[in-house]
């Protein structure tokens, strides 16, 4: 069925779209019964298209080609949207520099945005066709979005290159697609700037191969996640407790609900048996908010009288009464003063709540005073952002990805043996795939888990298949956390502040990829191991190598490659300094960086000498580089597996890649000692020297194995110390 509706332009009858289908030209799907966008209407609407991502908002599906005033241009845009959404077309496929692949729905929403921008923009400066579009239009038009201004038209700053290179893209498009357009068309041959590149016009930096997102500090992350933990472990409980005494609360008692009566006599009885069943059960009456008892004296009430503070409305509902009025109050005071005095007043929700151990270790506290229907959801709200924020920290899920799950996600735990078991979640690769995304799988480890269980047990509607998360705006929410745990919510029970620093989904996923790659073996926040979150992430890639997870996995191997060429770098320099490596591989190394050396130097005495530049040494160390694995007291190189000591241990020989976690570096041919492990081997032998202080004589087998640890941390620790002071 196709109805037209809205407002509708008058269509040219040379226009090859005439009383088009869009969403059957585009290859859109509808649902049975759904209005289809037509040609002619002002308004097309995108939102009942089938496979749109949850990520896309609303209004992003709603074309509205009213906006642009001269209606002769909204036929242009029109005829311009459906070449970009059905560029097989038999009117477009032939246009020499027409898109050859359809665009997605938000990204012509976005070019139809700024077209409407430009069209209207030449309006207000009197052009009323295109062909009078010069260069000096261009240039004028690329100035007035190159800055922000204020209401009186004064630069308060410059807006992004991506802003320019909008800009610049819809008056190329306009010349790329001439030949399509009924009503108006640029001049032939005309070509915006030159024919340059939107991208060059706008002056993009050329960012090939780098990720511009910046990663989170430790200051920042630490205590985020620190939080987000203690909520999702501690209060999550709790949070689902008070979000269903929420919805129990609304079902019983919202003026909504149709379960209450009106009247209008006074409701002596049943509030007499409200009250004594206050007063028998102890239970306080509930208070108003704050807010709810300023519109009371300013509308007359004393502030000192105390059914002021009272939600009347509140107690008239569970007496099964509507609406309390006010006239009643004269007949009802006496009885609901004298309840008042007995069992006194408290916000209706979360009281008498359960007792936590603060987040610092010291005491027990209520996980949270008495609140208001409004405080309660928001706490509620709190939590399910702690549950996000863990998700996403742990997972490394794009927000698309995120808002694709769905009620049921979490896969049943497979067992593999006592307390080995896999986790994964279910969800939709978006970015990249077609409309509609494609089904994937998360493996994750437990917390990530446990979290997505939360957020399915704070679910208003937690029927299979419904969106788990939906369409939601991280900054705001993740705000709203900052602020509860540095306010006196979090203070109350002992949170770490967190820094007051824009925190977004792309950056917690580009740490996580990084802290991956440069401290496998290390801690991202307390009782998070990233070597579980590696091993996860590391199966979720070998069960479908080409999902979400390996596209995880291959920014973790660009890390580690930059890591390790960084890491050998350094090193370099320090031989070059006098600084040498130890450990059993140390003359190994330095033979390799000698050979450098002589690589980089004139073979001709009497050539004249030139400068070698860091690019040279870094393509002679890449190589040597890819050897390189971490261990927490050691760099590994291997470089021949035949000769790791840990694979002979394990009986592997033919492993490609080392057992970090069993190197006995002090022993294997291939391990190095540095001064950035002098810490770990200091604190062995003091740990050590303090175990054998507290051996009792006859325990001579403990005392000869610790002695024979501390001897060996403080023969590295010398080796260390030794190998740094050739500079000397």
């Amino acid at each position: 069925m196709t109805t037209i509706t809205e407002q509708l332009t008058v269509v040219d009858d040379r226009s090859v779209f005439v009383s088009a289908d869009v969403c059957h030209e585009a290859g859109l799907t509808l649902p049975a019964g759904a209005d289809r966008p037509v040609f002619e209407n002002d308004l097309w609407d995108f939102t009942a298209v089938i496979g749109l991502p949850n990520q896309m908002s609303k209004v992003s599906r709603r074309f509205d080609f009213a906006a642009i005033i001269n209606t002769d241009w909204r036929q242009v845009a029109k005829e311009q949207v459906v070449a970009m959404l059905a560029p097989r077309h038999d009117a477009v496929a032939p246009l020499p520099r027409a898109y050859r692949t359809p665009l997605h729905l938000a990204t012509v929403f976005g070019r139809l945005a700024e077209l409407t921008r430009f069209l209207n923009w030449l309006t207000g400066r009197g052009v009323t066709a295109l062909a009078d579009v010069d260069d000096q239009h261009c240039q004028a038009y690329l100035a007035h979005r190159r800055y922000l201004r204020d209401e009186n038209g004064v630069v308060v700053g410059e807006l992004s290159p991506a802003t320019r290179k909008a800009a610049a893209q819809v008056v190329v498009d306009l010349a790329n697609y001439r030949e399509l357009f009924s009503t108006d068309q640029v001049r032939a041959g005309w070509s915006p700037w030159q024919g340059a590149a939107p991208s060059a016009v706008a002056e993009m930096p050329s960012r090939a191969g780098h990720n511009k997102t910046p990663p989170l500090n430790d200051a920042v992350l630490q205590p985020m996640l620190a939080a987000a933990g203690y909520l999702v472990t501690t209060l999550g409980t709790h949070a689902v407790e008070l979000a269903h005494h929420i919805r129990d609360a609304d079902r019983k008692f919202s003026i909504r609900s149709g379960e209450h009566r009106a009247t209008s006599r006074v409701p002596t009885t049943e509030f007499a048996q409200l009250l004594a069943d206050h007063e028998r059960t102890g239970e306080p009456l509930p208070l108003l908010p704050e807010h709810h008892v300023r519109d009371r004296v300013d509308g007359g009430w004393a502030t000192d009288d105390p059914l002021t503070p009272i939600a009347l409305g509140l107690l008239a509902r569970q007496a099964g009464i509507t609406q309390f009025l006010s006239r009643w109050v004269p007949q009802l005071r006496d009885r609901i003063e004298a309840t008042l005095a007995v069992v006194g007043a408290e916000k209706p929700f979360a009281r008498g709540a359960a007792g936590v151990d603060r987040a610092d270790g010291t005491g027990a506290v209520p996980w949270t005073p008495a609140l208001h229907r409004a405080q309660a959801a928001a706490l509620v709200g709190i939590v399910r952002t702690a549950a996000i924020i863990t998700l996403a920290a742990l997972s490394g899920m794009r927000s698309s990805e995120l808002m694709e799950l769905q009620v049921g996600c979490c896969r049943p735990p497979e067992h593999f043996g006592p307390d080995l078991l896999r986790y994964r979640l279910a969800s939709k690769i978006i970015k990249g795939q077609p409309l509609g995304g494609t089904a994937d799988e998360w493996v994750v480890i437990e917390p990530a888990y446990r979290a997505a269980e939360l957020l399915e047990r704070l679910h208003e509607n937690p029927v299979n298949g419904t969106p788990l998360l939906g369409r939601f705006a991280f900054d705001v929410r993740y705000t709203w956390f900052r602020n509860w745990v540095n306010g006196p919510s979090g203070q109350r029970l002992g949170l770490a502040e967190i820094p007051d620093t824009p925190v977004n989904l792309r950056a917690l996923r580009r740490t996580l990829a990084i802290e991956l790659a440069y401290r496998p073996g290390g801690v991202l926040a307390a009782k998070l191991h990233l070597k579980h979150i590696a091993v996860a992430t590391t199966e979720g890639y070998a069960s479908r190598p080409g999902g979400a997870q390996a596209e995880l996995l291959a920014e973790v191997n660009k890390h580690e490659t930059d890591r390790n060429r960084d890491l050998l770098w350094a090193e370099y320099g320090n031989y070059q300094n006098g600084v040498l490596p130890a450990g059993p591989g140390a003359r190994e190394l330095t033979e390799f960086f000698a050979h450098i050396d002589v690589k980089l130097a004139p073979t001709d005495p009497a050539a004249p000498k030139t400068q070698r530049s860091d690019r040279d040494v870094l393509n002679l160390l890449t190589k040597r580089a890819q050897t390189l694995h971490l261990g927490t007291a050691n760099y590994c190189w291997f470089t021949d597996p035949s000769r790791a000591l840990c694979l002979k241990l394990a009986g592997t020989p033919d492993a490609d890649k080392p057992l970090v976690g069993m190197c006995d570096s002090a022993r294997c041919p291939q391990a190095t000692h540095h001064p950035c492990h002098r810490p770990v081997w200091a604190e062995q032998a003091r740990q050590s020297q303090t175990f054998l202080g507290g051996l009792g004589v006859t325990r001579k087998t403990e005392r000869a194995r610790l002695q024979t640890d501390h001897d060996r941390a403080v023969r590295v620790l010398k080796s260390i110390d030794d190998a740094a002071n050739t500079k000397d």
